[in-house]
């Protein structure tokens, strides 16, 4: 017998393995100011509903590996209430790597709902 629930939780991981960088550019792309992690995680609740809802420390790897790319900038900053903090920047580059995975997001999205319409939840 198929456990439905771990497809289920498989399923999301991988579907949410892809998706995290696209949305953490686009907070980013929409912020006035760098953002430190715990506000970053913050944005993307506000907005997003929860994409990572309880999973922030899953945050900080994407984004060393989306500033390790160059599409990320950061710097520490002093905190008055506690540790200091690295603020993330998105870059020139970051903005055009979010126009052309925003793209593709659309097109998969556009995709998988043509071949998904009819199908009852």
């Amino acid at each position: 017998m198929v456990d439905i629930e771990a497809q289920l939780k498989k399923f999301q991981k991988e579907l949410s393995a892809g998706t995290v960088s696209l949305t953490l550019l686009a907070v980013l792309a929409r912020a006035s100011e760098p953002l430190y992690g715990y506000l970053i995680a913050k944005r993307l609740e506000q907005v997003g509903g929860g994409v990572l809802a309880g999973k922030q420390s899953a945050l900080y790897p994407v984004l060393r590996n989306l500033e390790g790319a160059g599409l990320l900038d950061s710097h520490v900053e002093p905190s008055d209430a506690g540790p200091p903090r690295r603020c993330y920047r998105i870059t020139a580059d970051g903005r055009e790597v979010l126009s052309q995975w925003a793209a593709a997001w659309r097109a998969t999205r556009d995709s998988v709902d043509s071949v998904l319409e009819g199908v009852t939840a």
